[in-house]
């Protein structure tokens, strides 16, 4: 398939990546833009009993299975469809697959999209999210307690034994492969319409 176009967004868990990709979608059009998010990638952990599901480091490079990952980004690249794996967040779970379809611009989100060599090769236009750790932490408990059914002390213990720890080492540092630093993600209007004005002039090539 010629003329795709890769974007990946990366940043801290709650940085806003969803919402950049989400204004792609709505801004450049759902018939333009293929959206893929890491999360999809989460390793199946059904063979494990829940409680040990449970204490797993879900934000270390190893959650992932990138193989799946780089092999399903190539097929898109080639205009085939893939099975996108559907992951359920409350029992750490695959629960199925969809189907999509290749489009002009994949659209690529996740926490460690830029961390993986073969991963970020794939990427045309690499993003990199920058939010302060307030309002990540507050948005990850808002998330966390109400989409996900996690429990508070459970979430912050997470965050003070996991999440912060593994920013710091493996997402923080991929902001060196970023061709753009966002700060604020999707609230930041200048940022967002630059990078939509970057994303449509790609599509009329």
């Amino acid at each position: 398939m010629d003329n795709v176009h890769f974007i990946g967004v990366t940043g801290g868990s709650g940085s806003g990546k969803s919402t950049v990709a989400r204004n792609v979608l709505e801004k450049v059009g759902p018939e333009q833009v293929t959206y893929v998010q890491q999360d999809s990638y989460y390793k199946d952990l059904s063979h494990l009993p829940f409680d040990m599901r449970a204490q797993l480091n879900f934000d270390h490079p190893d959650a992932f299975d990138n193989a799946l990952f780089s092999e399903h980004l190539a097929a898109l690249k080639e205009g085939k469809t893939v099975e996108l794996p559907l992951y359920d967040f409350k029992t750490y779970t695959r629960v199925g697959s969809k189907t999509i379809q290749p489009r002009p611009v994949i659209m690529v989100e996740g926490i460690l999209v830029l961390a993986d060599e073969i991963i970020r090769k794939h990427l045309n236009i690499k993003i990199y999210v920058d939010t302060d750790p307030d309002i990540r932490i507050i948005r990850r408990l808002k998330r966390d307690v109400l989409e996900r059914g996690r429990q508070l002390e459970h979430v912050l213990a997470q965050y003070v034994e996991t999440v912060r720890p593994m920013h710091q080492q493996y997402i923080e540092p991929t902001r060196r492969f970023a061709d753009i630093v966002i700060p604020e993600g999707g609230n930041n209007r200048v940022a967002m319409d630059m990078l939509i004005t970057k994303i449509q002039a790609l599509l009329r090539q």
